[in-house]
């Protein structure tokens, strides 16, 4: 058959998204990818110099997600499907354009881990993101702000004459456009997947990518690639060089037999064919590789030990088998960023697809041969020159410009151009995108005054807060919103005293005054004060009850502020003030898994361990929970003295680290 692209719908299990939380991302979530300056000065130089390049500060200007629950119901998602008479590729473009499957036809095999359910999970820079599939991590160390987000797409032609599927975006907290080209030539059993990052700016700005696919497993999975050493990182947060495939006496290439969760990013050299495959007990499984710009390898397995498998239960459904990953990235490790030069770009191609190996190499103890005997089956598969061709062929059309559109992204690409002019062939961001989000920062953009909002009043909308929207609310009217959103962009910039000033200054003649308190707060706790922090949280949580509305955005509201209203005042040691903000919470937040534990948490400050220990008994689940979060445990430990339940263990790491 012809390469077709059609429209689907595939319907999933799912628990809805739900609304953004609408207070600003002033602080990261906590992201577990980060070592100490110790471990930094023993790197090697360029490694060290790109580990320490631009952190993120803030999730500035993305809104956190973490609205959604753990119910979840039939749903149905608008799918892309791409089909030969070889392969089946299935693209979820409402969600970060995750393949959410590739199925090779003339075997009857799934080639990535296909997760049966859509249930978010705290793992996201910016809170929800799901498992399975093959994704595109954009932006920073951690998966991407655009896990669970649309992403414009449509078709262009393909080099070999037929059609290539289009995926771009504005990622925004680099702010930089992409675009992910999806194609399947006639008759070929591999995906072709051209990706572009482009800077339109005329500063350096830091880089990251890492395509992740997801991969069933089993006892017998091995995972190869050309390397003889791996950087080992653990939830220890610790970096350190060990060999390949046997370190600490466990070959670590099967992710079954490691216990604890971990990556390994694999010392590929510069020379060497950039590739990563993932095999079964028969040799068969899924190989990807690409161009050498591409050049970075990991695996990160989730190991045998009680934590990592109930993380893996937590993201999908009971008797669902277990995944590891597989990862090209463009440095040796997730935790660089890679300086892109004004007006430059980083392209490359991937190719995906089947890989059959002898099964006596690829499990022999023989690593040297296990490793030959898959890249001579990949060069007779798919050559490396080939890959070279295809990515020289595929250049030229990267520019080509997109026809009807078959899924549509955000409007923040289309601000951008807007403001600036910008010229991305291949990547139009039309005006016709832009939406209510956008509409106040338009206006500022053409008046020079951030608009006031019309009818009820309702929580602030996002801040932006790149250097040029940071210059025009610094010269538009000092209303207190303006204030607000002029504090947010010079907090993002570093500049922490000038933000404090412009929150001051809202205040004063604020009639919506939490949003300037929280703020505060904030950057209290972030000077190390933790009692002016709590008086402002109390204060603006006090503030928020006296002005909120119905809604959907008013509900996220208050459970966000209470939350750190709660955490902040038991910090400060007030565990009077924060029962007083649990008073105010509607019931069914006080009822949800969420607050349960805030409860708990707070019983054990008002020293009721007992009715502590009973809120555990009686069973809760906290939706969001933290990637390697310990607090469950923390929590449990100081509420009695028995082992903690498989229930509420999600411990990633030795319990003496």
């Amino acid at each position: 058959m012809a390469t077709t692209v059609r429209r689907a719908v595939l319907t999933l299990p799912a628990a809805p998204l739900g609304p953004e939380n609408p207070l600003p991302g002033l602080r990261p979530l906590d992201e577990q990818h980060v070592v100490d300056e110790r471990t930094r000065a023993a790197l090697p130089r360029d490694m060290a110099r790109q580990v320490g390049h631009a952190p993120l500060r803030t999730l500035l200007p993305v809104r956190v997600l973490d609205g959604y629950g753990r119910e979840r119901a039939p749903a149905d998602l608008d799918t892309i499907v791409i089909e030969n008479d070889r392969l089946r590729a299935t693209v979820l473009p409402g969600l970060g354009g995750r393949v959410h499957s590739l199925f090779h036809k003339p075997t009857g095999r799934e080639l990535l881990y296909r997760n049966p359910v859509l249930q978010p999970a705290d793992f996201a820079l910016n809170g929800a993101w799901f498992s399975g599939g093959l994704e595109w991590n954009i932006g920073a160390t951690g998966h991407t702000t655009l896990s669970c987000a649309p992403l414009h797409a449509a078709i262009v032609p393909a080099p070999d004459g037929g059609d290539m599927v289009r995926l771009w975006e504005w990622e925004r907290l680099r702010d930089l456009p992409f675009q992910v080209d999806l194609w399947l030539p006639a008759d070929s059993d591999f995906l072709y997947v051209g990706v572009r990052i482009r800077n339109p700016h005329e500063r350096t700005v830091p880089t990251y990518w890492w395509s992740n696919i997801a991969v069933p497993e089993d006892e017998r999975t091995r995972v190869l690639a050309p390397a003889d050493e791996a950087w080992h990182f653990g939830y220890e947060r610790s970096l350190r060089r060990v060999p390949v495939p046997v370190s600490g006496g466990v070959d670590r290439t099967y992710p079954l037999r490691g216990e604890y969760p971990a990556d390994y990013f694999y010392e590929v050299a510069e020379e060497s064919r950039k590739w990563i495959a993932s095999l079964d007990a028969e040799g068969r499984g899924l190989v990807q590789t690409s161009t050498d710009t591409l050049s970075g390898r990991k695996l990160f397995l989730w190991g045998s030990g009680r934590g990592g498998r109930r993380w893996q239960q937590w993201l999908t459904e009971p008797g669902t088998p277990g995944y590891a990953e597989i990862q090209a990235g463009l440095a040796r490790t997730q935790l660089e960023h890679v300086p892109l030069e004004a007006g430059a770009e980083f392209s490359w191609l991937e190719a995906y697809g089947p890989l059959a190996a002898g099964p006596a190499a690829v499990h022999g103890e023989d690593w040297t041969a296990a490793r030959a005997e898959a890249e001579a089956r990949l060069e007779e598969a798919l050559p490396r020159a080939r890959v070279d061709a295809a990515y020289e062929a595929w250049r030229p059309y990267a520019d080509h410009e997109p026809g009807d559109p078959l899924a549509t992204g955000s409007g923040w690409g289309a601000l951008e151009v807007l403001r600036a002019g910008f010229k991305l062939p291949g990547t139009p961001f039309g005006e016709e995108t832009l939406g209510e989000q956008q509409e106040p920062w338009r206006e500022l953009l053409r008046s020079g005054t951030f608009p006031s909002p019309d009818g009820a009043a309702s929580p602030p909308g996002p801040s932006l807060v790149a250097q040029h929207w940071r210059d025009m609310l610094e010269t538009a009217p000092a209303d207190p919103l303006t204030e607000y959103h002029l504090g947010v962009a010079q907090w993002h910039a570093g500049d922490v005293a000038q933000a404090v000033r412009s929150w001051e200054r809202g205040l004063q003649a604020a009639s919506s005054r939490w949003p300037l308190l929280r703020c505060l707060a904030v950057a209290d706790l972030d000077a190390g004060n933790a009692g002016r922090a709590a008086d402002h949280y109390a204060e603006a949580f006090d503030d928020l009850c006296r002005e909120r509305g119905d809604g959907e955005a008013w509900s996220a509201a208050t459970a966000a502020l209470g939350r750190e209203a709660i955490a902040a005042l038991l910090g400060a040691g007030r565990a009077g003030a924060a029962r007083a903000v649990w008073a105010e919470l509607p019931d069914d937040l006080r009822g949800s898994g969420r607050f349960r534990l805030v409860e708990a948490q707070l019983l054990v400050a008002e020293g009721d361990r007992a009715g502590a220990r009973a809120l555990f008994d009686a069973g809760f689940e906290v939706p969001d929970l933290r990637e390697g979060a310990q607090v469950l445990g923390e929590v449990w430990a100081r509420a009695g003295d028995d082992p903690l339940p498989d229930a509420y263990d999600y411990r990633m790491r030795p319990a003496a680290e």
